[in-house]
Order: C-alpha cells, then sequence, then structure tokens
C-alpha cells in the first residue's frame, strides 16, 4: 500500500469520525497502518501526521510556505504559479497545486476554517484562519482565469522599537520621537500602503506602554502581536449566512470606551467608524492609535475627509475633529524590499482646512532631515533629535 493510499485512508476515517485534532491524526494514522499490515517507523509517521495535519487543519501543500518564517506572504495565481514574498521581494516557486479544480477546493476549504463561506454566490472572500494567517480568496468568473488566493503569516513574535532599528525600519533619532510620543500620550495615526509596515510598527509602539495600562485593541482580524501585559483584542464579525450576527468596527469602538481603557487601539482605520474613533479620542481618551491606509502623510486629510463621508460627516466636521483626535501622523513606505518610518507629521487646522505638516523625514538609509513642523512637534512633546539631523 502506497503512503498517498494509506493518507487518503486517514483523511477518509478523519471524515468519517468528524475530528481532525493532531492527536485524532495520529491515532486514525496508527489503526489504518495497523489494518493494512504497516509498520511506520517514528519519522515517517511524524511526516504523514504533518502531511494530513496540513491537508485538513492548514494550508495543504501551501503549508511548509507559511511555516517558513522568512515568508509574509503566499500568493496562488494558478495550480503551477504559487508565489511567495521574503524580506519584501516575490519570488515563484515550484509548489505545484494540481489542477484548478484543486486550487478551488483548496479556497473553499481555507474559506470554511476561517468561518467564512465561498462558493458561486459569495464568489470573494476575506478571513482569518485559526492560527492567525489572514485569507482572500477569489472564485471564477470574477477572478479571470482561475482562483485567486492570497495568504498574510501572522507571526507570534512581536518586534521591539529596538527591533526595528537594527532591520532598518526605524531611524535612530526616530526611534526616540517614537517612544517619546507613546510615554507623553499623544493620539497617533500611522498610515501607509498596503504591506508597508503599519501594524508590525503600532505592535512595537504599544509595547512601549507602561505595563500598568489597560489596552483595549479592536480589528477587523485579530493579527497584531505585542508584549505588552495588559492588552485586551475585540475582533469585528461578518454577518452568518442568514444576514444576522454582524458587529462593526465602530460598534466595538463604542464598547470600547466603556471597558476602562487607558488608551484605545484600532488596528485599522477604513470606514464609517472613523467617527467613532474620533470622537473617542476627543472624550479624553488620549495616548490612542489607529492605522489608515494612505500614499503619503499630506493625503491623510483627504483619506480622513472620505472616510467621514461614509460616517455622514461633512469635511468642516472631519476637520475639526481631527484637529482634535491626532496629534502625529507616522507615515510608513515601503521601497527596494526595505519597509521603513519615512515621515513623522503634526495635524494642524489651517485656513484652507486640515494638513498634516513634515516634523521629520527619513530615507530608506536613514538619514533623517527636520521638516517646517518640528519646532512645533518638538516644543509640544519635549522631544530632541541627534544633532546629525539635517534641517530641510
Amino acid at each position: 500500500m502506497s503512503d498517498e493510499e494509506l493518507l487518503e485512508a486517514v483523511r477518509a476515517r478523519l471524515g468519517a469520525a468528524g475530528a481532525a485534532s493532531e492527536a485524532a491524526i495520529a491515532r486514525a494514522l496508527e489503526e489504518a497502518a495497523r489494518e493494512r499490515g504497516r509498520v511506520l517507523g517514528s519519522a515517517a509517521a511524524g511526516a504523514m501526521v504533518r502531511s494530513v495535519r496540513d491537508a485538513m487543519l492548514g494550508a495543504g501543500p501551501l503549508q511548509a510556505l507559511l511555516d517558513d518564517r522568512a515568508v509574509t506572504d503566499v500568493l496562488v495565481n494558478g495550480p503551477r504559479e504559487v508565489w511567495v514574498e521574503r524580506g519584501g521581494r516575490l519570488s515563484r516557486t515550484d509548489v505545484d497545486l494540481g489542477t484548478p479544480a484543486d486550487v478551488r477546493a483548496l479556497a473553499v476549504r481555507l474559506a470554511a476554517a476561517g468561518g467564512a463561506r465561498l462558493d458561486d454566490a459569495e464568489p470573494a472572500v476575506d478571513a482569518r484562519l485559526p492560527d492567525g494567517t489572514r485569507l482572500h480568496a477569489v472564485l471564477p468568473p470574477i477572478a479571470d482565469g482561475g482562483t485567486l488566493i492570497s495568504l498574510r503569516a501572522v507571526r507570534a513574535a512581536a518586534f521591539t522599537l529596538e527591533a526595528l532599528v537594527e532591520c532598518g525600519t526605524l531611524a535612530p533619532p526616530l526611534a526616540s520621537v517614537v517612544r517619546t510620543l507613546v510615554l507623553r500620550r499623544a493620539n497617533v495615526l500611522v498610515c501607509g500602503a498596503t504591506g508597508a509596515g503599519k501594524t508590525t510598527l503600532l505592535a512595537a509602539m504599544l509595547a512601549v506602554v507602561p505595563s500598568d495600562e489597560r489596552i483595549v485593541l479592536i480589528e477587523e482580524a485579530g493579527e497584531l502581536r505585542s508584549g505588552h501585559p495588559h492588552l485586551v483584542r475585540m475582533v469585528a464579525r461578518r454577518a452568518n449566512v442568514d444576514g444576522a450576527g454582524r458587529v462593526e468596527l465602530g460598534d466595538l469602538v463604542r464598547h470600547a470606551m466603556r471597558m476602562r481603557p487607558d488608551r484605545i487601539v484600532l488596528g485599522e482605520c477604513r470606514g464609517a467608524e472613523v467617527g467613532d474613533v474620533m470622537t473617542a479620542l476627543n472624550t479624553g481618551h488620549d495616548g490612542g492609535c489607529a492605522t489608515l491606509h494612505a500614499n503619503a502623510a499630506a493625503d491623510v486629510p483627504a483619506r480622513l475627509e472620505a472616510l467621514g463621508a461614509l460616517a455622514g460627516l461633512s469635511r468642516a466636521a472631519v476637520h475639526a475633529q481631527a484637529a482634535s483626535a491626532f496629534d502625529a501622523v507616522l507615515h510608513m513606505r515601503r521601497a527596494r524590499g526595505l519597509r521603513y518610518l519615512a515621515e513623522v507629521g503634526v495635524v494642524r487646522r489651517t485656513t484652507g482646512g486640515l494638513e498634516v505638516a513634515t516634523a521629520l523625514s527619513a530615507d530608506a538609509g536613514g538619514a533623517t532631515v527636520r521638516g517646517t513642523a518640528w519646532p512645533e512637534l518638538a516644543r509640544r512633546w519635549g522631544l530632541a533629535v541627534e544633532r546629525t539631523v539635517g534641517v530641510a
């Protein structure tokens, strides 16, 4: 009996029993091998258990890629078009997923593992797998040419500000500024493009928060990892198949205000919840943070206006709320495989409305320059920057 036939027997046994824990897999493997007169060594049995586990609990043939600590994203464009991102660079792998039908079946199974539906009636899904991996999948004909799968790995270990300095994400002068903003309880908005490192920076910032403060973290998917000892998390919930049970991010922000928070943190601000976040940060809840997708720090006002419109806020209302709610903007950039903090900005009202003025900027090499808003930022938060910092 071949290994593949034995694996199929194990899968069939587990399917009939309705169990798929690792212990159940090991028992099913032992029973199936004994029934067929096979004796498995510990190494062979361990490899088969892992194979069945990956197929039933993990991402199947993609699990080995996700287990690689250097991999941040796994992208499937077709059965033999599997790409990974390592160190900020994409490369093609030799993984073969079989047929287009196999890729579709994998996407459907992963969606189900994340508690979501993926079929012809719901051809696109955004979900979180049990291990925290972010899943996005799209079926044909929405995905022209075949099923598309995108997986973003979530690593258990959280970076510190010191570690981000060592890997080039933070220039040393900017690390000092970020630390001071956190300790002095500034309300900070972290912005940047997808994959620019917003969540990584935010996690490192939360690790700086004093241990006697309570952080209430709100996320759409529980992906932020921080070493803070008193961090509680609430995660939004999509509607079930009957269209009931949905819990929005804005609902959770309002709940957070009643949970005796020292700091309220929104993992990603992407819709009408921006109104609730600004309200929370304008009612005595200082030291809060949120992330926002934006091309540059200067584009933050326009993004806030667009999101505020979803909450029914006028442009003037957004400007008034944002100027009071947010003290500083940290803009993350991704270039040539490196994610780094490129700008520290100050949020302020002007005669023209709302603006984010540059206080400090840095390039990918770590060279840091003061901007026009530096005196304002330094005076308010008691900041000092090394003499090596230039002046724009």
